[in-house]
């Protein structure tokens, strides 16, 4: 019995799809749920599984597109393999039967062996077969033929691949947010003691009561959507010629993974409390990770945080992610000698970058909008107070 493998349903706004890595190669035996094929699409990639154990037949190639509901091949299921494999047997019984003797030049084949010789020459001839065989094969040519092999040309030393198409759309969107927008960063610096002083003393109470680690994107992300409510130009995108105000706070939290950059949103930050925020944040990178979040996951969020700083980066300028006016960027925490109260002190700092549409946000307001953010951030009691 044939199981037709069929594209999936994979979002309103997803019509094809391409064959990405073949995970199992086709006429390869698979288990039921086992992992055959992965499908890229300009948003998300998803991976397909076996519905059933049996022989597994792929008629698409990688890098082919496909349709959503086409067939791109079939799973056999096992009784047909076995089936299958009877005929096998058949050319092993008919060597037997062939009454032509073969000469001692060319003794039995590897079908053949296990028969009873049947004559003292076949034996014969059987020994010496190897000796005979053994100078077609010196072990010394290959390492002579190794050793005057030209240098390898420049195709040779390179490796060249398709673009995936989720590649295809981050640089896509990348490029169209440079070119449709006036894009600008400014920058300031926040002093995290007491972010951390806070995480040291309850992280622990934290995990245990929430079963989430505490970590500080939610800080942020409440810093952020106080910053929002205070500057709602910032929540806001441009629609043709109006200007659109958002009445929610969804923000958008940027996931590097192998396969590039996902932005899951959160949705009405402004009602989740800190351990709902780390719960959401770990569910969808886990999910960025395994290649199994969806596209609507990914869809409709105001404004985007981007922390450059688990990988080390000190300072750089996020890019705007349309139609979106808004993205901060958080940076590495480093102890810095800093002036306050008149004082040379040491403290942990962060440098914070705010990259916004200038046709949307004055400087003025960019500026204010990321020194509120500053401030939550070194006073966290703020976010508590609302002030």
């Amino acid at each position: 019995m044939k199981i037709e493998i069929k594209v999936p349903a994979m979002g309103e706004s997803i019509s094809e799809a391409t064959i990405g890595t073949v995970l199992k190669t086709s006429g390869s035996k698979v288990k039921a749920d086992e992992e055959i094929v992965e499908l890229e699409t300009d948003k998300v990639n998803q991976v397909l599984y076996a519905p059933e154990d049996g022989i597994f037949n792929l008629t698409v190639k990688a890098g082919d597109n496909v349709k959503i509901g086409q067939t791109i091949g079939y799973i056999e299921s096992s009784e047909k393999e076995v089936a299958a494999e009877k005929p096998v047997l058949a050319p092993s019984a008919s060597v037997k039967e062939t009454p032509k003797k073969e000469p001692p030049a060319a003794p039995a084949s590897k079908a053949e062996e296990g028969q009873a010789r049947i004559s003292r020459e076949d034996y014969l001839a059987e020994i010496a077969k190897p000796s005979e065989q053994a100078p077609e094969e010196p072990i010394s040519k290959p390492k002579s033929e190794s050793k005057a092999e030209p240098v390898k040309s420049k195709d040779q030393r390179e490796t060249r691949k398709k673009l995936s198409k989720v590649r295809k759309v981050i640089g896509e969107r990348l490029v169209e947010g440079l070119r449709t927008t006036a894009m600008l960063t400014t920058f300031n610096e926040a002093d995290m003691s007491q972010v951390i002083a806070l995480r040291e003393k309850y992280k622990e109470t934290f995990n245990k009561e929430h079963g989430v680690r505490l970590g500080y994107l939610s800080f942020f992300v409440k810093a952020v959507v106080s910053a929002l409510v205070e500057f709602p130009a910032f929540n806001s995108y441009i629609d043709g010629e109006d200007l659109v105000q958002r009445d929610y706070y969804d923000i958008g939290i940027a996931v590097g993974t192998d396969r590039g950059l996902f932005v899951p949103v959160v949705r009405d930050c402004d009602r989740l409390s800190y351990a709902e925020i780390e719960k959401a944040i770990e569910n969808y990178a886990i999910r960025a990770r395994e290649g199994t979040i969806t596209v609507g996951d990914l869809q409709g969020g105001g404004f985007t945080i981007t922390n450059g700083g688990v990988y080390g980066s000190l300072l750089s300028t996020p890019i705007l992610n349309p139609p979106q006016c808004g993205i901060l960027g958080m940076h590495k925490i480093e102890k810095r000698p800093i002036v306050l109260n008149d004082e040379i002190v040491i403290k942990p700092m962060m440098y914070l970058a705010l990259s916004y549409d200038h046709r949307v946000v004055d400087g003025k307001e960019a500026v204010s909008f990321l020194v509120h953010i500053k401030n939550h951030l070194e006073d966290p009691a703020r976010q508590l107070l609302d002030v």
